[in-house]
């Protein structure tokens, strides 16, 4: 097993886990089988409890664990299948020495950070490498641990000198450090500042780690000196360490470090034996994704009403899956995101302004999304906005709470419920088309929802959303939910003609909603944002090039191209879309991957060469179709 550990210096925050998913792309089309493993020193047992607004989104893995989002960027990278122990916090680590203390495991020995907690650390991390992920059942090839945070940060203090230590455990030939750092280029000088970088490469040698590769993260791209005083300074040869401009999207990570031969540099490290010439179509399908998401000039808006658009790694799922399936139909994903309690009539006499701003981004938009979340803050806006979906023939997906905000709409204004509600949202409700699930337990939160990988049952033949999965007669997806569908109400709510299209195995639960007569009114119960491997065709994955069906539905509807693609079958075209071309990508016959600075006299990287398999023409690389009729730019 070889061993890569990234660790981030300076800063958090700074692309550690993207840069550590591009290693394993990388490493991946290389022929190697690649897992991961994130760590977070946080002493919370798991993610589950966060607020969005502390780490992000909570990602939920096929087995129920409720983990750091970073894993969601490995399943996407890596198209993989992780596990609750490939996350690894100082709580589940104090968690398991403690359980086995209270056994007498120890035979009455003090214990101790060191040696017990840091023992534990590795065994964690050399069993957990060792588990297969591809759905293969191979063991994994090479393992790529991320540590959260910076170095320094006290609570990270253990996992370093478990580090320290299992380099010597597992040979220094089998395991190498990268070492992500920020370098920073103060507008008063102009000039790239490395100090923080010699800190942090100080500290890090210190703990006693010395990093095999440093990767600099910078807003405008390093000039040679910079990298040359950085080489001399942090004992690193000047090749290896790499620079990583601001990309115009993280598809272009990848490219950006084969670029400066980071494959060939790992296998000399590693001693992988990785042959020098890349098949002829390496990397290609992320060269089409960031030629596309960087020269696609067709876009299709989407209002995303949630409850925490403040921070946008709260929704980082689901603006995954929206800009995959935008991509998929060779459209430039247009994201407004709106403030669900700015739509409430409330906000209309408090703050006008805000409100009329928040209608107006939803009216312009091609289509609506309605994410989930907990708590009554911003439900009734989030109802409201279900209303006008409605009402509008207007393309709305809801996910989860989306789900539950659609359905009580729909009673209060179609069925006549005027007093439905959520027993969530109003717990001395009368009505309550929303209940509690029978095995919540109020008394605790941690790992007490529905949660991970459930089989969802089509019941009927006339399904928009049965269509898209490919005519399957079921699906496994992700779950993350407290709450559901009252199931004493649901054949009033069918029979007024809010379909209910899918059900669990025991046909209690309500899966999936379709609204009759209408271009598509879909919500479903679970996440179809949260990745996961299904039975049916391997096309339907959040992942690059491979979106999920309800939100590639929601995308082809807002384009207006949703009726053609079911007609053909969901087909796919001959350039792999699910819509037809007829306009060329503009991209230019040859992308430059340096540019010479007049005044400096040296050159930098300024775009990342294309494989030479690649060409301009390529018509997987170069159609999209045009806007629908009525959509401008201005209005987008």
């Amino acid at each position: 097993m070889k061993y890569i550990l990234v660790t981030g210096g300076v800063i958090s925050g700074i692309g550690k886990g993207v840069i550590a998913s591009s290693i394993g792309t990388i490493l991946k089309h290389c022929g190697q089988r690649v897992t991961s493993i994130k760590i977070d020193p946080y002493i919370n047992i798991d993610a589950g409890t966060f607020s969005p607004y502390e780490h992000g989104e909570v990602f939920v893995l096929d087995d129920g664990g409720e983990v750091d989002l970073d894993l969601g960027n490995y399943e996407r990278f890596l198209d993989v299948t992780l596990h609750r122990d490939n996350n690894i916090t100082t709580g589940k680590i104090y968690q398991s020495v403690i359980n086995k203390e209270r056994q007498g495991d120890y035979l009455g020995k003090t214990v101790q950070v060191v040696p017990h907690i840091t023992d534990a650390i590795q065994e964690w991390v050399e069993t957990v490498a060792h588990h297969p992920v591809d759905g293969e059942m191979a063991v994994p090839e090479v393992c790529i641990i991320e540590l959260g945070g910076t170095i320094g940060d006290i609570e990270g203090m253990p996992f370093v000198e478990a580090f320290r230590q299992f380099q010597f455990r597992v040979k220094r030939e089998n395991i190498c450090l990268v070492h992500v750092s920020l370098v920073p280029q103060p507008s008063s000088t102009g000039e790239h500042k490395t100090k923080p970088t010699q800190a942090s490469v100080r500290e890090l040698r210190g703990l006693g780690l010395s990093p095999d590769f440093i990767v600099c993260r910078s807003e405008k791209p390093v000039d040679t000196a910079i990298k040359n005083k950085i080489s001399n300074f942090c004992h690193v040869p000047p090749e290896q360490v790499i620079c990583l401009h601001d990309a115009q999207n993280l598809y272009a990570v990848p490219l950006m470090l084969e670029e400066q031969q980071m494959s060939q540099m790992l296998s000399d490290r590693l001693n992988l034996n990785l042959d020098s010439r890349h098949p002829k179509k390496f990397l290609k399908k992320w060269c089409d994704l960031s030629t596309k998401h960087e020269y696609l000039r067709t876009s299709v808006t989407i209002a995303l009403v949630g409850k925490y658009t403040q921070l946008e790694d709260a929704y980082a799922s689901v603006i995954k899956a929206l800009e995959h399936a935008a991509l998929a139909c060779n459209r430039k994903l247009e994201l407004k995101c709106i403030e669900a309690e700015d739509v409430e009539e409330e906000t209309k006499a408090t703050r006008a302004v805000k409100y009329y701003e928040a209608w107006q981004n939803v009216c312009k938009c091609n289509g609506i999304i309605v994410p989930g979340g907990f708590g009554p803050r911003g439900m009734e806006g989030k109802i409201a906005v279900c209303k006008w979906a409605r009402t509008m023939k207007k393309p709305l997906l809801g996910v989860c709470l989306g789900l539950q905000a659609a359905v009580i709409e729909f009673c209060r204004n179609v069925i006549g419920w005027e007093d439905a509600s959520s027993q969530e949202m109003c717990p001395e409700g009368t009505n309550h088309v929303i209940i509690e699930m029978p095995e919540h337990n109020p008394g605790q939160l941690g790992g007490t929802m529905r949660l991970g990988k459930r089989q969802t049952l089509f019941k009927t033949q006339d399904s928009k959303l049965r269509q898209l999965y490919g005519n399957v007669d079921f699906v496994e997806e992700r779950h993350r939910h407290r709450f559901e569908v009252n199931p004493k109400l649901a054949k009033d709510i069918d029979a007024a003609g809010l379909k209910i299209v899918g059900q669990d195995v025991d046909g209690e639960r309500m899966e999936i909603m379709e609204l009759e007569n209408h271009p598509y009114y879909v919500a479903c119960q679970y996440h179809p944002e949260y990745l996961t491997r299904r039975v049916y065709s391997l096309f339907f994955l959040t992942r690059p090039l491979k979106p999920s069906p309800p939100y590639l539905g929601l995308i082809l509807a807002a384009s207006g191209k949703l009726e053609q693609y079911l007609a053909r079958g969901c087909r796919m075209t001959p350039t792999n879309s699910p819509v037809s071309s007829d306009e060329e990508l503009p991209m230019p016959p040859h992308v430059p991957s340096k540019q010479t600075d007049k005044h400096k006299g040296v050159q930098t990287v300024q775009q990342v060469t294309l494989p030479k398999s690649v060409s301009a023409n390529d018509p997987t690389t170069s159609s999209h179709s045009p806007a629908e009729e009525g959509t401008s730019k201005q209005d987008s």
